[in-house]
């Protein structure tokens, strides 16, 4: 899958090419990143922290018109200020929102909080 693909490029404007030009991405309880230029910046920030970030997709459920990506983000705390722990967070998108899954330990959740959400304009979904 590109969006999995693109995570682990280390090209955070490839994340991001996959977005809609005013499309958001959310993570944790930060505020929305909104356009392209902003959702790089969100991206280029996870693999300045990870430089040996890597998403894996678990597993994808089609239903109707509806589709459920579950992923596991590993990585090891390098960037700037790093701690040098390795950590994993699992998340499943549903319907647009990206929802975390009980399976890190919580001081590696620490490292990588998983509640990611994610809102995609229709259009950029249908690129996919």
């Amino acid at each position: 899958m590109r969006y999995t693909a693109a995570w682990c490029s280390q090209n955070p404007a490839s994340v991001a090419a996959l977005y809609s030009h005013d499309g958001s991405l959310t993570v944790n309880d930060d505020p929305p990143a909104v356009g392209r230029n902003a959702i790089t910046e969100v991206a280029q920030s996870f693999m300045t922290a990870l430089p040996d970030l890597c998403v894996v997709m678990d597993d994808l459920v089609l239903q109707g018109d509806q589709a459920e990506y579950s992923w596991t983000l590993t990585g090891t705390h390098t960037g700037p200020g790093g701690t040098g722990r390795r950590g994993s967070a699992s998340a499943a998108s549903r319907n647009g929102v990206w929802e975390p899954m009980a399976r890190s330990p919580p001081h590696r959740a620490t490292l990588m909080r998983p509640s990611i959400a994610v809102n995609r304009k229709k259009e950029a979904n249908q690129k996919e």
